[in-house]
């Protein structure tokens, strides 16, 4: 009976001890990753204030095969959107946004329920502009319970040797998504129909073939400044005229232009100048995408003229308008360009 006795005891003090052991433990902890991603600021920030897009880079959502999304509650973005999730390899859990200030910063809730332990935890997000596109930076933070901490020492991993590598793989997962959603699009002959034409305000430059857009959006801010210091309204959006084309010396001489509604006299030593396009019949194409997409586009509206018979009016300048900005709409996966083909008039084209 005495050594019952003794081993109760024994145990009864390592059972104290190891209780004091666990209790002395750090309790508080903070796990942070940062990664920086090739997309504009706010993609990347309302891609994750979207709720509902995380199911393809979650840190839970993708680390187990049964996790189980159980409910979405109110507005998938924003302050109040919420889910909850169910698994038996990482125990079930909730998050939900408390706070989301404009491509700036967003703060959540997440409550775990492991097996061992119920936990709650503050994740929060941060999104800063930087040249190489968007530093995201992703954080848990939180203080320990007794249970957690116990189950973490019969655990092989820390809770942070178990985090970290979760929010690493999310934010890979995240960058890969963003670039997929990004570079989606699509491009769609409209046919034949008539453009208006009308009074524009122009520059006109040569260059490389594919310094065009960057030097397309330097002169439409030229123009613009211009247009508003002579108070000169707009009417619709910039395009660019396609003076002449060589893919041979991959060089081009181009007119960016801004429609207006009256004819404008400037002065004779200006850049800028105001034209006159013709009200002409043309075949439409339109590109939904980053302009990376642009020689596809061109390259279906002229099979579409080949096919149905159609010849271009080599006199008459191509032209594409730009119904879009990076400014308003900052996903290329969303910018809108229209091509433009004069058509050459003959008796025997068909009517529309």
């Amino acid at each position: 009976m005495k050594i019952l006795k003794y081993l109760f005891f024994l145990l009864l003090i390592v059972i104290i001890a190891g209780a004091i052991y666990v209790a002395t433990q750090k309790g508080e902890y903070h796990i942070e990753e940062t990664m920086i991603i090739n997309a504009p600021l706010p993609v990347v920030y309302n891609e994750v204030n979207n709720l509902s897009n995380w199911g393809d880079w979650g840190p839970w959502r993708k680390e187990a095969n049964d996790v189980i999304v159980d409910d979405i509650t109110g507005d998938t973005r924003g302050e109040g959107a919420g889910f909850a999730w169910k698994s038996n390899e990482l125990g079930d859990g909730s998050i939900t946004t408390t706070r989301a200030i404009p491509f700036n910063a967003i703060d959540q809730v997440v409550e775990h329920h492991p097996t061992f332990a119920d936990s709650e935890s503050r994740m929060y997000w941060k999104f800063e502009e930087v040249e190489e596109g968007t530093k995201v930076t992703v954080g848990l933070e939180g203080n320990q319970t007794f249970r957690e901490k116990l189950g973490f020492v019969f655990s092989n991993n820390s809770i942070s040797q178990t985090m970290r590598p979760r929010l690493e793989r999310s934010l890979d997962r995240l960058q890969n998504t963003v670039i997929q959603k990004m570079s989606v699009y699509s491009i769609n002959v409209d046919g034949i129909t008539t453009h208006g034409g009308g009074f524009y305000m122009y520059t006109s430059t040569s260059s490389k073939i594919s310094q065009i857009p960057l030097r397309m959006k330097n002169m439409v801010t030229e123009l613009r400044n211009y247009m508003e210091t002579n108070n000169i309204p707009e009417v619709g959006e910039p395009f660019v005229l396609y003076n002449n084309w060589n893919d041979q010396n991959n060089s081009a001489i181009y007119s960016t232009g801004i429609f207006t509604p009256n004819m404008v006299i400037t002065p004779q030593e200006s850049d800028i100048l105001n034209g006159m396009m013709p009200v002409q019949r043309v075949v439409k194409t339109t590109l939904k995408g980053e302009y990376s997409n642009l020689e596809e586009a061109w390259e279906a509206a002229y099979s579409y003229l080949e096919e149905n018979n159609l010849q271009a009016d080599e006199e008459k300048q191509p032209f594409e308008v730009y119904r879009t900005t990076e400014e308003t709409t900052p996903n290329p996966a969303n910018w809108v360009t229209e091509i433009y083909i004069p058509l050459l008039e003959t008796p025997t084209q068909s009517p529309e």
